[in-house]
């Protein structure tokens, strides 16, 4: 397994992601054990949101680390309308109940609302400050965002980023990486959809011994600096994801994937799901 130096700790290149669990109560056993199977293989950093089913995914992700708090870098984040003065350590208490714990490795702001950035960081200082959270970052931001953030203490940027997004490889993903600042990918699987049907990620995979998903895993994770948070609730689906952590892609793999899935080569929209 990779490893990525995040809000001062060393994680796991690739994590566990939750969008989408707690739904379904007849489902959450498996979520549960998923994600516990997830941090037996090593996948320890679970990424998770307040809106993520209105809290659902954080209670499953608080049952899953139950009595094995300190094996898991904890990430959530916080809704915009949320992100006042006085909504974010209140948002922040809801989250940390839900999840069982004291501390929030990583606290997010989902993406940018109503509320000035420079209320949202005071917010979460103090949360810091007060232990309630180890340190903060932000969610969909492009680069005029971060510069106008422009706060050294801005752990992460969470971004949409995958071999059909490859947007911010133009100018945000350099930018952050010039400064070392850390980028975590959601949907690195493009929501398993037509992607992992591509023929020439089939190819690669086939020449790896590997599956699609695992090959554009490692493709999301193949520079420096970036964590990728797919999820999986079925035990073979975590099992890939985990064994992902150590495939690398040749040149070869990579310049077919530059021609089934060009690069950018000017400024795009900064996409988001």
């Amino acid at each position: 397994m990779r490893y990525v130096k995040l809000a001062g700790s060393s994680v796991p290149a690739i994590g566990q992601g939750t969008w989408y669990m707690g739904e379904n109560p007849h489902r959450k056993a498996a979520e549960v054990a998923a994600l516990q199977q997830g941090i037996e293989l090593g996948l320890t950093l679970i990424d998770t949101a307040e809106m993520y089913a209105e809290g659902g995914a954080e209670e499953v992700v608080g049952q899953a680390i139950a009595g094995r708090r300190d094996q898991v870098f904890l990430v959530s984040k916080v809704y915009p309308h949320n992100a006042s003065q006085r909504g974010v350590p209140a948002a922040c208490e809801r989250s940390l109940k839900r999840l069982g714990t004291d501390c929030i490795d990583l606290y997010l702001l989902h993406w940018r609302g109503q509320y000035p950035l420079e209320e949202t960081v005071e917010a979460f200082e103090r949360l810091r400050e007060q232990g309630k959270i180890r340190r903060w970052g932000v969610s969909n931001f492009d680069v005029d965002d971060l510069r106008e953030l422009d706060d050294a203490n801005c752990a992460t940027n969470q971004v949409l980023y995958n071999p059909t997004q490859r947007g911010i490889e133009f100018d945000l993903l350099p930018w952050s990486q010039k400064r070392g600042l850390p980028t975590m990918a959601y949907c690195p699987l493009a929501q398993a959809g037509q992607l992992l049907q591509h023929s020439v990620l089939s190819e690669i995979a086939e020449r790896h011994g590997a599956t699609p998903a695992q090959v554009s895993l490692a493709w999301v994770t193949r520079n420096d600096g970036v964590v990728a948070i797919p999820k999986a609730v079925t035990p073979e689906h975590v099992r890939l994801n985990a064994a992902a952590g150590v495939l690398s892609l040749n040149s070869e793999d990579l310049r077919a994937i530059d021609r089934a899935f060009p690069a950018p080569t000017r400024k795009q929209p900064l996409a988001m799901v």
